[in-house]
């Protein structure tokens, strides 16, 4: 190898030196609609805990009276309702993200501003949700 390639090598190599690493999530900020992608994805597998809690509830309500008020008395509780607030956010922001994605099959909302502004529609229609579960659960009586 010559005096002329060495040098090419060399000055490739130190260029490679200075160039930045790739991103990763300490130094990258995700977009807005990727974050509402993985929310909603997050909701959609906590949405499947929050059936198999359902399926227990009707198990005991079918299985007698005993079983029915010890499974009712546990949903009364403070971690029952912040359970079920929690579960009806879950409810709002992947419902309202199925909305949005009908909208995107019909070839509607596309457009980056359209589609942050019905990511920001989710956000405050599943807090209006969980706001709306927690008045009913607390102040509602239930």
């Amino acid at each position: 190898m010559n005096k002329k390639a060495r040098q090419r090598m060399a000055d490739t190599q130190s260029q490679e030196d200075k160039r930045p690493l790739s991103p990763h999530l300490q130094v990258y900020r995700l977009p807005m609609l990727a974050v509402v992608s993985i929310l909603n994805r997050a909701a959609g597998v906590a949405l499947s805990g929050v059936l198999v809690l359902l399926v227990a509830w009707l198990v005991a309500l079918a299985s007698g009276p005993g079983a029915f008020g010890l499974v009712n008395g546990f949903a009364g509780s403070l971690i029952g309702k912040l359970m079920m607030i929690a579960a009806a956010f879950g409810l709002g922001w992947h419902g309202a993200n199925g909305v949005r994605h009908l909208f995107w099959d019909a070839g509607k909302g596309f457009s980056i501003p359209a589609a942050e502004t019905s990511a920001y529609l989710v956000i405050l229609f599943a807090l209006a949700t969980g706001l709306g579960a927690a008045a009913l659960l607390f102040l509602g009586g239930f």
